[in-house]
């Protein structure tokens, strides 16, 4: 997979499962790419979960990236497990001689390093007297240093931080410094709703400024989560043409149907839908059935019934325990005949 210049901007997810527990990795990395995770990263804590790696390689569809940490075995031992990527701070590798056969072997297999550079973690005796961005963005530049001194030019760049400001300015100073993509986040973001908004925004307004070809929703929960909000943070820029978007309206004192238990089902739902189409959940027919005339497929509620819409038409009314069922058979008939709302417009 392609990752920087005119590829698509990537989702990317992390598991969240002990590495050396092959089934519940695999499980979860599988479970990610159904929902449209392109790209899985896995800790690699001991040479077992490096060597764990090896059969994990084998049972998913998705590239996998080994994170590593100090020591330079390994990596060498994820390279030789298949991994498609690393994630390393080559200041970490304290010897010089142990980092140049890292990057000797991936350039050898042409594997990416990930230089990722995390404000929690940077040593307090750096650079003290500067503002963290400016101190970020020169760590950084001192491990790209390290790489491009052994010629090693497949590097991707991460620089995050739990202060989404101070994330949007460490890209910003960055973006014109270097030639390699950059990976986007909002790192120990916190719970999932709190998490997905700092990440919403600070995602948003780095993709907004045109930077970034990766990123990733890091949130305190199911992984699943991250793949979700990172499409939608996607989806939302007009950055993803694939995939399903979901309206609902927030409800109010008209509505008879229950839009959020019903927006909830559709959303797990959806993940394994990978067509373009446009879906509508409204309460009520004050603003339901122009947003369901705007939609592929759309539900307004009413008395008791809702009135069901396809392709910005109505076709019939149905009484309100039917409108999942009813909502997702429609939704596969337009996936199987290959309909999208661009194709629409």
């Amino acid at each position: 997979m392609v990752v920087g210049g005119d590829a698509p901007i990537t989702v990317q997810s992390m598991t969240k499962t002990d590495t050396r527990d092959v089934d519940a990795t695999v499980a979860q990395i599988n479970r990610l790419a159904h929902a449209g995770c392109d790209i899985v990263r896995s800790a690699v804590p001991d040479m077992e979960a490096a060597h764990a790696l090896a059969v994990i390689r084998t049972r998913i569809t998705v590239p996998l990236i080994a994170d590593i940490h100090f020591d330079h075995r390994l990596a060498l031992a994820s390279i030789d497990a298949g991994v498609n990527g690393l994630r390393l701070n080559p200041g970490n590798i304290r010897r010089r001689d142990h980092l140049e056969k890292v990057v000797s072997r991936a350039r050898e297999m042409e594997i990416p390093i990930r230089v990722g550079v995390n404000g929690g973690s940077m040593p307090a005796d750096y650079r003290p007297g500067e503002p963290e961005p400016e101190r970020m963005v020169s760590l950084a530049m001192e491990q790209i240093g390290m790489l491009e001194s052994m010629d090693f030019g497949l590097i991707k760049i991460s620089l995050k931080s739990s202060d989404v400001m101070t994330t949007i300015e460490a890209y910003r100073l960055i973006a014109n410094r270097i030639p390699y993509p950059l990976h986007l986040g909002i790192t120990e973001a916190g719970p999932p709703l709190i998490g997905g908004i700092r990440n919403a925004v600070g995602i948003g307004i780095l993709l907004h400024m045109g930077l970034g070809d990766t990123i990733r929703v890091s949130v305190s929960g199911d992984p699943l989560l991250e793949v979700d909000n990172g499409r939608e943070i996607l989806k939302s820029l007009g950055l993803m043409r694939t995939g399903p978007l979901l309206i609902s309206c927030p409800t109010c004192g008209r509505t008879t149907l229950d839009v959020p238990e019903l927006a909830t089902r559709l959303s797990e739902y959806l993940r394994g839908i990978k067509g373009p189409l446009r879906i509508a959940v409204m309460g009520c027919a004050v603003n339901g059935p122009g947003e369901c005339r705007s939609a592929d497929v759309g539900i307004a509620g009413g008395d008791g019934k809702v009135m069901m819409y396809r392709g910005g038409t109505f076709l019939r009314s149905l009484p309100t325990e039917q409108a999942f069922e009813a909502l997702t058979q429609e939704i596969e008939s337009l996936a199987a005949a290959g309909f999208s709302h661009e194709e629409k417009a």
